[in-house]
């Protein structure tokens, strides 16, 4: 449903730019494309042949570009570009094009590119065959390094690191149906153009051109490396058809298992996860809520409404490598990503809902989280949408939030004698951080906390814990029989939240209520 787990113009006058030698095309000229492309019937891209598709994962990854043959490597730029090869999950060719100041140019494919596992794949790969993506490049610690911080690749998919980070969760350009029973579709970039950068740039763009079965699109990526990757995205999108959940600048990544659930049989580390909560602000009310994340005894969505979205994401909190236990994984590196709107928000977004959609998962292979912002406007054939936003991969602090956030969840048993279905069950908030971090240990700190339908809150109180300077929120709780516990919490001093606002739910099935999964 989520896609592979890999663990994004002004006519022909030249105008010089402070991040390329020349523009000869831009964002207008892919506009026109994807406006032409929407009064086309659909046409679904050519497919690799059987032999690559069918390549296990740890056989394509036997494929190596040549880093020596990176694109624009001769020229000194500070970046340069890996084309990734068609196989397994990557079954389709994407026309990729470089501008300049003399026009833009083609690339044509080559397969003396790549290391080949062995002579007999080698010489069966097509002379024609295509790239499937590309990897960018740029020197993010040492300036005669190369250091991959952005891959596009597969669909709409994109991933990107900070400094020092290993990749994890992946953006996309659009999501359509998400989680419905009518069942995803997955548009695709088909082809991309990428401006040569000037050799001392710290920026660089790329446009793309969408395209699938209900809509197809025109991007613009400004790219900016560094201690934090940073995308400005410019996107218009022309609809060939309804749609009932458009998903804005969606977001996919992975949990296993963590700190809130029970650790897998057979499994030694302490957790398993790309992200471990979606965090959302509402510039309206100026809220934040956090909602640690699950992997759910059946498909979960849940819908947050925002009544003008200022941010959201999915986010790694825990950094620590004690928290993971794993030295090839490296968790503990795996980035945030934040999402932002940018100019006229109101009318660029606009009031909607935040949707999180957990999947059942019984491997960290598996990407099973994904999250969106679902304008509250619904799509219509032959209607055509603009959209400007920021993209950053970096530490949890790329979000700028102010106050209190939740370090770690932890739920359980009332005791060992708290049987059945609807079993009470403790749960312990620990926040940290912001105003929390100026209060005395014996300051009037409260808590507030709710529960949703059928939900009985029996109990809930907060204590400052100078072991780990946290303050920590308990709650027992009784859900109902049938129906998913649902829980708010948030910290308060002189009637002002000084925390974020936390927010669970344990859906019926699963195991921590009793019931096998």
């Amino acid at each position: 449903m989520t896609g592979p787990r890999l663990p994004v113009f002004f006519s022909f006058i030249v105008l010089i730019t402070t991040s390329s030698f020349a523009q000869a095309f831009g964002f207008e000229d892919v506009t026109d494309k994807a406006k032409t492309l929407a009064g086309e019937k659909y046409q679904k891209p050519a497919q690799a042949p059987d032999f690559l598709r069918n390549l296990s994962y740890s056989d394509y990854q036997s494929i190596r570009f040549k880093p020596d043959q990176s694109l624009w490597r001769a020229s000194g730029s500070r970046f340069q570009v890996m084309m990734i090869p068609q196989g397994s999950f990557y079954s389709n060719a994407i026309k990729l094009n470089v501008v300049d100041g003399e026009g833009v140019h083609p690339l044509g494919f080559d397969k003396t590119q790549f290391d080949y596992p062995n002579p007999e794949l080698a010489k069966r790969i097509p002379a024609d065959l295509g790239y499937a993506g590309f990897k960018l490049t740029y020197p993010l610690s040492d300036k005669d390094e190369q250091n991959q911080f952005l891959v596009f690749g597969g669909a709409s998919y994109f991933r990107g690191v900070g400094a020092n980070q290993n990749f994890g969760l992946s953006g996309r350009g659009i999501a359509i149906n998400t989680g419905l029973p009518s069942g995803e579709e997955f548009p695709s970039f088909t082809e991309f153009w990428m401006e040569h950068p000037k050799a001392d740039s710290d920026v660089m763009v790329v446009y793309g051109l969408l395209d699938g079965q209900s809509l197809t699109g025109a991007y613009r990526f400004e790219i900016q490396p560094g201690k934090s990757a940073k995308m400005d995205v410019t996107a218009q999108l022309f609809f060939r058809n309804d749609i009932e959940q458009l998903g804005q600048a969606p977001l996919t990544s992975m949990f296993y298992y963590g700190d809130n659930t029970l650790r897998p049989r057979g499994e030694w580390r302490p957790q398993v996860h790309d992200s471990d909560g979606l965090l959302i602000n509402d510039g309206k009310t100026g809220e934040w809520l956090w909602r640690p994340l699950v992997n759910p005894a059946e498909l979960q969505l849940s819908y947050h409404h925002v009544q003008s979205l200022s941010g959201f994401g999915l986010i790694q909190r825990d950094r620590k490598f004690d928290d993971f236990q794993d030295s090839e994984a490296r968790y503990d590196r795996r980035p945030s990503m934040w999402i932002k709107p940018r100019g006229n928000t109101d009318e660029a977004w606009g009031e909607g809902q935040v949707v999180l959609v957990e999947i059942p998962s019984r491997s960290e292979t598996n990407d099973n989280i994904v999250a969106f912002f679902k304008p509250s406007q619904a799509i219509k054939a032959g209607e055509n949408r603009h959209l400007e936003y920021s993209v950053t991969f970096g530490e949890p602090d790329i979000t700028g939030q102010p106050n209190g956030r939740t370090v770690r969840t932890f739920v359980g048993n009332k005791n060992a004698n708290n049987e059945g279905p609807n079993k009470a069950l403790r749960l312990i908030v620990d926040f940290k951080g912001g105003e929390l971090a100026e209060l005395h240990p014996d300051a009037a700190v409260v808590s507030q906390v709710s529960g949703g339908e059928g939900v009985e809150v029996i109990e809930h109180f907060v204590e400052y814990l100078a072991v780990d300077d946290v303050w920590r929120l308990s709650i027992l709780a009784k859900p109902p029989a049938d129906k998913p516990l649902t829980l708010r919490g948030v910290l308060s001093k002189d009637d002002k939240p000084v925390t974020e606002t936390w927010t669970y739910l344990l859906g019926p099935s699963t195991d921590l209520r009793g019931s096998p999964q």
